[in-house]
């Protein structure tokens, strides 16, 4: 487990922000859009208000249902092509970990990728 407060922290990271070793935040509730921002900094990426608004459904469904969403019906309800998607995050997985969520499985990692 990584603690951001035990490393050199560049003066872009929050305290208390704990990742696991694969870069997943532990407590979703840690997240903050700030938390987003950086990451998407991180990676180069512009984030649009598609984007959040791909990021704010899948942290919402994720948080309610307590599972993974389907790509297909998230990128239906904000009409992003996982194309699209995979072209601005990288992965799927990638998204998951810029939407501050916690790591979903192995088996659950293998259909986002």
């Amino acid at each position: 487990m990584l603690n951001l407060d035990q490393v050199n922290q560049s003066p872009q990271q929050t305290s208390g922000e704990i990742l696991d070793d694969e870069g997943f935040l532990l407590d979703p509730s840690d997240w903050s859009r700030q938390f987003t921002e950086r990451r998407a900094q991180d990676k180069g990426i512009e984030l649009t208000d598609q984007d959040w608004q791909l990021v704010e459904l899948i942290r919402d469904k994720y948080l309610r249902l307590g599972s993974l969403p389907l790509m297909r019906h998230v990128c239906k309800q904000t009409g992003i092509d996982k194309l699209q998607v995979i072209q601005q995050f990288g992965s799927c997985i990638a998204l998951w970990k810029m939407a501050g969520l916690p790591n979903p499985g192995e088996e659950a990692k293998s259909y986002m990728n």
